[in-house]
């Protein structure tokens, strides 16, 4: 997950005196409680970075507002666990058989010589956390938890974690939710689910940034669903995320859509009007039906 990956690579490289700058152009207040959040910039400075790290991206134009500075920046580096991640920069560190991309990090801070302490260790572990659900997803590795004990070892609190970013959910997004689920639709004899957010939506339960999180999850967890379509409106059209439950690689499916992720959890964008985008996305999905 973007935002326990950076701020534990931010607090690691201030603990080494370095001149830092975390940007993240929109990020959720779920993750307020972590060590530094408040130092988390949306733009960053009006000169060219000499060293600029990308965190679990797979490809540049995922960067979105952070883009102009890394593509400016004297040396790139990507560290990253997508399977289709694009080696975009100067030095990529990708590991795709890692399930989070702070597991990754955990050997990166060490080999920098960085003390990982409590507060560098709940940032990593939240990453790991949501970046596996909770330790649920297949990709999840003995590796995984012997890194999560060796963080507990260090005072990390994984209950305060897991309750935080994964059972507490703000109003707006519960409104969302319960939206998003009134409009639930099942479809090809219940292999697919397909619901959306708009706009309008969001203005009127007052939703900040993800508080769509997790709405997708919904239509996957039901019985028999292979792949759950979510849409979101945006300004230029609508975001796309996906999930699968056993043989879909929805990557794959999000790359023709101008986007990827992992086997089971990828997103995309689609710039067409909501009929067309839904019918476009729905043949799509069929093609990879068993």
């Amino acid at each position: 997950m973007l935002f326990g990956s950076s701020l534990a690579l931010y607090n690691g490289l201030k603990q080494l005196n370095k001149d830092v700058d975390v940007i993240i152009p929109e990020y959720s207040k779920t993750f307020k409680f972590l060590s530094n959040s408040k130092e988390i910039k949306k733009e960053g400075r009006n000169e060219r970075y000499g060293l600029a790290i990308a965190l679990d991206c797979g490809d540049i134009k995922r960067l979105n507002g952070f883009a102009n500075y890394f593509e400016d920046a004297n040396t790139k580096i990507s560290i990253d666990h997508h399977s289709a991640n694009t080696m975009f920069a100067d030095y990529n560190f990708v590991n795709p058989t890692a399930p989070a991309c702070a597991q990754i990090l955990i050997i990166v801070l060490d080999a920098l010589g960085i003390e990982i302490d409590k507060e560098i260790g709940t940032c990593l572990l939240t990453g790991i956390i949501t970046d596996t659900g909770g330790f649920k997803y297949s990709g999840v590795t003995a590796e995984t938890f012997e890194f999560a004990a060796e963080l507990l070892n260090r005072g990390v609190n994984v209950s305060n974690i897991y309750k935080k970013v994964l059972q507490t959910l703000s109003k707006p997004s519960f409104e969302l939710r319960r939206i998003a689920m009134n409009r639930l639709e099942f479809l090809e004899d219940g292999k697919i689910t397909f619901t959306y957010i708009t706009k309008k939506d969001e203005e009127e339960v007052g939703a900040g940034n993800n508080d769509h999180d997790g709405i997708v999850e919904m239509g996957r967890d039901v019985e028999g669903v292979e792949i759950s379509i979510f849409l979101i409106e945006k300004e230029d059209g609508y975001k796309i995320s996906l999930r699968s439950n056993e043989y879909v690689n929805v990557s794959d499916i999000c790359l023709m859509f101008s986007g990827g992720g992992h086997i089971r959890a990828a997103g995309g964008s689609i710039n067409l009007p909501f009929e067309q985008a839904r019918e476009k996305l729905i043949e799509e999905c069929k093609k990879h039906l068993r």
